[in-house]
């Protein structure tokens, strides 16, 4: 559906991305995750048409941005950062404005804009003045505009932003549902935003694409090893020579719980170690109370591969 092979785009002399490239599959949510100022607009901007790069090629839906940016346009719906609305037309008003300048045909606009004004949960405000609403309901509003000409593609760029907590999670349950029917591009330097509605992840830092997968393979994938948690009731000494003498450990950072003097283990590993770890725990006549293994969190995978930073 969405093919992007090495967009690179100049500001003069400062350089925004470089060598960006990913695909992304028709009905996917995929998120453009990076940190402010990593090149996710301008990305968004060059997939949209609404700026050329300097160099590389992107295709939609078959289409090329460099010689079919307005078949391109016909497909896509893009809901900017911040939306460009007119707070003194009501949203029925605002979205027939709107659906003129999308050259959606005169006996077509008035289902166009009930369709979207439904997907976009806007029935119970769409006679109210734009100006008077909140900024979720303004952001609902953004993204109707962004589905009048129910388009195969939507670019959405930091939809929650400024949001409260109640209006992002009706926000983000609006793109889930949404997904499937299009196929959604999402930018964000929100975490949460990725765990909770895409389904693949391409980060971004420095312009540069640092990391493209699934949420769950990067984290199998971060440093090539297993974490696994251990609660023993043991010699501490003892305890840590066990451990370490598993050739598959890689690290092993120790906490002691003040709940009777029992030692938590945080272990790095290079294979999955618990059968015979626990079995070695028991025949010594220690107390095993945990033993499991813990996923990394997207945001330790964000930290260590925009910063460089050691996971715990």
């Amino acid at each position: 559906m969405i093919e992007v092979q090495s967009l690179t785009r100049y500001y003069g002399d400062k350089r925004a991305i470089h060598n960006v490239s990913f695909e992304v599959k028709k009905g996917e949510i995929l998120g453009l995750l990076g940190p402010n100022a990593a090149g996710k607009t301008t990305t968004m901007k060059i997939l949209t048409c609404y700026m050329p790069p300097t160099s590389g090629s992107a295709t939609i839906s078959g289409f090329d941005i460099w010689d079919q940016s307005m078949e391109i346009k016909k497909i896509t719906g893009y809901l900017p950062e911040n939306p460009p609305l007119y707070n003194d037309l009501n949203v029925t008003e605002y979205l027939d404005f709107v659906s003129k300048i999308k050259g959606i045909p005169g006996d077509k606009r008035k289902a166009v804009i009930a369709a979207a004004i439904e997907k976009a949960s806007l029935g119970d405000v769409q006679k109210q003045v734009i100006g008077s609403l909140s900024k979720g309901f303004k952001q609902r509003v953004g993204l109707a505009q962004a589905l009048l000409n129910d388009p195969q593609i939507l670019i959405l760029d930091e939809p929650t932003v400024g949001l409260d907590p109640r209006q992002i999670i009706e926000i983000r349950e609006l793109i889930k549902r949404l997904g499937g029917d299009h196929t959604i591009i999402l930018s964000t330097h929100i975490l949460p935003e990725v765990e909770m509605t895409c389904g693949r992840v391409v980060i971004i830092n420095e312009g540069e694409v640092v990391a493209e997968d699934t949420p769950e393979n990067l984290t199998k994938r971060l440093k090539g090893s297993e974490r696994t948690i251990v609660e023993v009731d043991g010699d501490e000494k003892e305890v840590l020579t066990i451990v370490n003498g598993f050739s598959e450990v890689l690290k092993v950072n120790k906490e002691k719980l003040a709940k009777n003097n029992h030692l938590r283990l945080t272990i790095e590993t290079s294979a999955d170690i618990r059968n015979d770890l626990a079995h070695t725990i028991v025949k010594k006549g220690f107390g095993l109370y945990e033993l499991r293994t813990e996923a990394y969190s997207l945001e330790e995978i964000f930290l260590h591969l925009t910063t460089k930073e050691e996971v715990a």
